[in-house]
């Protein structure tokens, strides 16, 4: 099964929510790239750690926290969480003010190493991001998997939503739909899947004129359980 016109997604979306002016109202505007290449650096590393944290957790949990995961990572400022020695980050695991685990407290280095030395080459973390776009957006995916840490499957992409970065997102119900129309097949995140789904996200875009985030949103809405909410 080939995938469908996205306009007939949208009309699908559109009778499950009743009206154009109701599935509108559901949806959310992404940043425009030059608004993305302006996002600084320390916002990109508090947003991978939240993520980093987040996985496997209850996010609500960690939201709460995340004032006191600001104060404890000096605003997650790039410069002085890589003049931190080892001793401070070990400290930092066991701060009863966040929520104590080491091994995701190390990625704030790591991802601070990352997003260092991108910036030395692109001038900011968020002028390489804004080059990616409807066409090529899961290799900035496959990117953050490879040269960050614990930033693979749904982590990267959420926290670029999060931010504002304009991305789809593999949820349950659009893997599912990709899944039953032969678009991806085995492991999603292989490098063969993520084209696949890259090149259907990016065909809908052409037939739509819609950011990433809003196609996915109504794919969301049109396919999966009327009370799940796509991000």
């Amino acid at each position: 099964m080939a995938a469908e016109q996205f306009s007939v997604i949208y009309q699908r979306a559109v009778k499950r929510k009743g009206s154009e002016e109701a599935l509108a109202a559901l949806l959310s505007q992404p940043l425009a790239k030059d608004e993305v290449a302006l996002i600084p650096d320390d916002r990109f590393l508090s947003a991978m750690t939240k993520k980093v944290f987040q996985s496997g957790f209850v996010w609500r949990v960690v939201e709460s926290k995340w004032p006191q995961f600001e104060e404890v990572f000096f605003g997650f400022d790039i410069e002085k969480i890589l003049l931190m020695p080892d001793e401070m980050f070990e400290q930092k695991a066991s701060d009863k003010r966040i929520i104590r685990n080491y091994k995701k407290v190390m990625t704030v280095r790591d991802n601070a190493l990352m997003i260092q030395d991108v910036g030395l080459q692109h001038g900011s973390f968020g002028a390489f991001v804004a080059q990616f776009g409807g066409h090529d957006i899961t290799e900035l995916w496959r990117y953050l998997k490879k040269h960050g840490a614990r930033l693979g499957g749904n982590t990267g992409p959420y926290m670029l939503r999060a931010l504002g970065v304009d991305t789809f997102l593999l949820s349950r119900d659009t893997e599912d739909y990709l899944r039953k129309h032969d678009i991806i097949d085995g492991t999603l995140s292989s490098q063969r899947s993520l084209r696949s789904a890259n090149g259907c996200f990016a065909q809908w875009q052409q037939q739509s004129g819609l950011s990433l985030q809003q196609i996915s949103q109504i794919l969301a809405y049109s396919w999966g359980a009327n009370d799940r909410h796509p991000m």
